[in-house]
């Protein structure tokens, strides 16, 4: 299924399987339609989830002023993982893009 690319849309990319099961559920809870919501395949990696994004979705992002980006990450206790994944983020989509995840797990 994809979405409708001419309503505000969101679109998760998550970095594992743990990651995807979240977002489906919190799908199931939303009020917005299910073509306005989609979950990516998980990317493999908080770093995968990064360059897929740049790679893969930027480019739409920048064509498409409606759609918003939330790339679901773990941070593994790490405190600057998420000062070096904004930094990956291209400056001009960084206010539709939105970085989510668990500080340890």
């Amino acid at each position: 299924m994809s979405v409708n690319r001419s309503k505000p849309h969101i679109l998760v990319l998550p970095e594992d399987d743990a990651n995807r099961q979240l977002a489906k559920a919190f799908e199931l809870i939303l009020p917005i339609g299910t073509r306005q919501f989609y979950v990516h395949r998980p990317a493999g990696g908080w770093l995968k989830v990064l360059d897929t994004f740049n790679a893969d979705h930027a480019e739409a992002m920048r064509r498409n002023q409606l759609c918003h980006f939330i790339l679901l990450i773990d941070f593994d206790s790490k405190p600057g993982r998420l000062s070096e994944a904004i930094g990956r983020i291209p400056p001009e989509l960084r206010h539709r893009s939105y970085i989510l995840g668990s500080f340890s797990d």
